[in-house]
């Protein structure tokens, strides 16, 4: 790691508007659970597990936050032009990387871990847990650290990572994956909900993920490790005047 680079990085992250976007969306979760808990609706912990987290904040929040995160921390770089400065300074392509992914992964990770566990603690207060909440909230991290892999691997690879990144969060997320359970293999949003499970200890009629936790860390653990080795491939590739 270099922290120069996790310092610089962690600056522009903070800096632009889309943080603070972010940031105020983090909020609808907690608005959400707050308005079932008030709604006395039943099966708390079902809607907590199924409904709040697979649906809203693994299955859309946590991606998004991941895309904006993931292709921000070394895209933007490409974009402004400023990228010159970083690529003919004598660090290894491989630290490069690793610092801005380390950068993605903590401000993903931060930005969605409040909202789960506030907002999961909320519907289930005065109900049992049964590792609901500790299970989303490992969940989550893990599954930030696979988004965010793969989202910097396509700001390197292509000027158009937002576009992209949005296509495959709704639509093959949202979509592909929903409809033919084969693909559940080459799901981010499986991995994450599987190793959920890991730390989940409720009857299936509550949570039933598709793929079991230790399928799933394999799976996320090869994954992001290939992203990364991608991604310091592409940057390789790079040339000073095409960063310029």
């Amino acid at each position: 790691m270099n922290q120069a680079i996790i310092r610089l990085t962690a600056r522009q992250l903070l800096g632009q508007k889309r943080t603070i976007l972010m940031l105020l969306f983090a909020l609808f979760p907690v608005l959400i659970a707050l308005l079932y808990r008030i709604s006395d609706a039943d099966e708390p912990q079902r809607w907590a597990a199924s409904g709040l987290n697979a649906r809203l904040i693994v299955g859309t929040f946590l991606p998004l936050a991941a895309l904006i995160f993931g292709t921000a921390a070394l895209g933007t770089e490409f974009e402004d032009g400023t990228a010159v400065y970083i690529l003919s300074k004598p660090v290894s392509r491989r630290v490069i990387v690793l610092s801005k992914l380390l950068v993605a992964w903590a401000a993903t990770a931060g930005v969605v871990l409040v909202p789960t566990i506030l907002g999961t603690g909320l519907v289930l207060r005065g109900e049992p847990h049964d590792g609901i909440v500790a299970g989303f909230a490992l969940a989550v991290v893990a599954g930030a650290l696979v988004y965010c892999a793969a989202f910097v691997w396509l700001s390197v690879a292509t000027s158009r990572a937002l576009i992209v990144g949005l296509l495959y969060v709704f639509i093959w997320e949202g979509v592909v994956t929903r409809l033919f359970s084969g693909v559940r293999y080459f799901s981010i949003r499986q991995y994450t909900l599987g190793m959920a499970d890991s730390v989940i200890d409720a009857p299936r009629r509550v949570y039933d993920p598709k793929l079991d936790p230790a399928t799933a860390a394999l799976l996320a653990a090869v994954v992001t490790a290939v992203m990364v080795v991608m991604a310091i491939r592409a940057l390789r590739r790079w040339e000073i005047g095409e960063a310029s």
